[in-house]
């Protein structure tokens, strides 16, 4: 009995202290992740510089084509090697550290780390049209379970190190520190926890500190030539958001049956790869702005005119190639890509419009951005991120009102159809196979949850007593803006309200669903 109030005192206390030891480690983990996001870019880059250097010996020299394809299927091959040997690398990374945060999987994070950046660079160096991205998410993430890891902290503490890790790794990625933020809170967390966002803050803003420092102060994507759009074509966006609502949830559909069609042909896992590396090859001598993640090819809509087939050619190739890239299970991401098609997807609409609706031309590049949020909106189902994101990695601010109302009506549009955020499919698919590790960490610890309340859920404006609590929780507080409330049965919970819940660590990954579905909102 002693022991138990032991552990339940431990855990309480650890809670108490948790917020201000969990500003310096998030620093410390944006800094890591900061560093090792920064090296993933910069061997990126040089991979790329490479490639093209291959390319052109290639177009003079048409005699070692085969020499290059032979080192195509061997890079192929090591790539199915590794997704066989450490198969929590393959992928985004994102679905993987949603995972992590809900008590499914269980990282070995010296391999992931390894194993995601060699891979990585290898599918990415070689043309796979994949994003650095989901990679640098999960690099973050592992970073952040490392450093709980070797500090010695608990489970609880360890997942809030995760999230400051995930959120560093994407602002080291994009040189975007609100969009890491709002990413975690949005997409992984699902809650704007007070805890969350002050370490994950800090975190990220460490992260882009190292990232500015090693690649400048300019955005990712640079569009000189983007002023503010007029009050009167806003009806254009809706237009444009609900055509990428649309689209976004064929890309969703599509990439989901890729991986379907994959599994159904009789190939072994590690030769998977051997598909789209080879494919790569060929599109590298007769389209090459097809392949890797495309930023180059964004920041070229925005700075030339492309002839309108040759736009219909690229978003068709584009896509494809990033079905069959993603399909094949190598590591990387689509965030990137999704980017690259949306931007092209708003040059032919932009162009559509000025061409046949009056839509004055020096506005094709306003649609480009616009179409960039919308489609990420309509594919992750994140809308904030996709408004923040874009801002931020284009560097202008004063289009955030029509970027949201294209956002806005994509999701809209999303949810006619019912289609579901990708990460949650795919995290769906990824626990149904038996290869990852799941809930391996248990040793019967007491750890302390954080579950917010969302207005109009279940328990919004219900008395403690009224509500049929799981047996395996203990509700042992409830954080009320600036004030923490002894919980009492008259204690009336109302939206806005976070309650600090006590339970067993092997109980976790259950309790946390049980109790989310009693404090969000469902929508279907």
């Amino acid at each position: 009995m002693s022991k138990s109030i032991s552990k339940t005192s431990n855990a309480l206390n650890d809670w108490g202290d948790l917020r201000p030891r969990l500003i310096l480690e998030g620093i410390l983990v944006g800094v890591l992740s900061g560093l090792i996001v920064v090296a993933y870019r910069v061997i990126l880059d040089y991979a790329e510089e490479i490639r093209l250097l291959i390319y052109s010996f290639i177009n003079s020299k048409p005699t070692s084509i085969f020499l290059w394809f032979l080192a195509l299927a061997i890079i192929a091959y090591i790539l199915g090697l590794i997704v066989k040997a450490e198969p929590l690398v393959g992928g985004s990374g994102i679905p993987q550290v949603k995972g992590q945060l809900m008590g499914k999987i269980y990282i070995r994070w010296p391999k992931v780390i390894l194993w995601k950046f060699i891979g990585g660079v290898l599918a990415i160096g070689v043309g796979l049209s994949l994003g650095r991205e989901g990679p640098s998410v999960q690099l973050g993430g592992a970073i952040g379970h490392g450093t709980g890891r070797l500090l010695g902290r608990s489970r609880m503490e360890n997942k809030y190190l995760i999230t400051c890790g995930a959120s560093a790794g994407l602002a080291a990625a994009f040189n975007a520190p609100l969009a890491g933020v709002i990413f975690v809170l949005e997409e992984l967390h699902k809650n704007f926890s007070p805890v969350v966002l002050s370490s994950a803050m800090v975190a990220s803003l460490a992260a882009d500190f190292i990232s500015q420092y090693f690649f400048g102060q300019r955005p990712v994507f640079s569009f000189p030539n983007i002023s503010p759009l007029p009050l009167k074509y806003y009806g254009f966006l809706i237009v444009l958001g609900l055509l990428l609502g649309v689209g976004g949830v064929f890309f969703n559909y599509i990439l989901l049956k890729t991986q379907e069609l994959y599994k159904q042909l009789s190939i072994p896992l590690h030769f998977r790869p051997m598909i789209p590396v080879l494919i790569a090859g060929v599109l590298g001598i007769f389209l090459p702005d097809v392949l890797g993640g495309g930023q180059k090819l964004v920041i070229k809509l925005g700075n030339t005119d492309m002839l309108f087939v040759t736009l219909i050619i690229l978003v068709v190739v584009k896509f494809a190639f990033t079905m069959l890239s993603y399909g094949s299970g190598v590591p990387g991401g689509i965030f990137l890509p999704l980017l690259v098609i949306g931007a092209l997807i708003g040059n032919i609409t932009g162009v559509v419009f000025s061409s046949f609706a009056h839509l004055p031309k020096e506005f094709v590049d306003n649609i480009i951005v616009f179409a960039m949020a919308g489609y990420f909106t309509a594919i992750v189902k994140a809308p904030i991120t996709g408004m923040v994101l874009i801002t931020e990695m284009t560097g202008s601010f004063s289009n955030l009102l029509p970027v949201a109302v294209v956002s806005l009506s994509a999701y809209l549009m999303t949810d006619v159809f019912r289609s579901r955020p990708i990460y949650e499919a795919l995290l769906e698919k990824l626990l149904v196979k038996s290869q990852a590790p799941l809930n391996l960490d248990k040793k019967g610890k007491k750890i302390v949850l954080e579950i917010s309340i969302a207005l109009g859920s279940f328990l919004d404006r219900k008395y403690i007593k009224d509500v049929k609590w799981p047996q395996e929780c203990l509700l042992v507080g409830v954080i009320r803006g600036e004030k923490e409330i002894i919980p009492k049965g008259d204690t009336k919970l109302q939206f806005g309200d976070y309650l600090v819940v006590l339970t067993n660590e092997k109980d976790e990954a259950k309790l946390r669903e049980h109790l989310q579905r009693l404090s969000y909102v469902q929508t279907e």
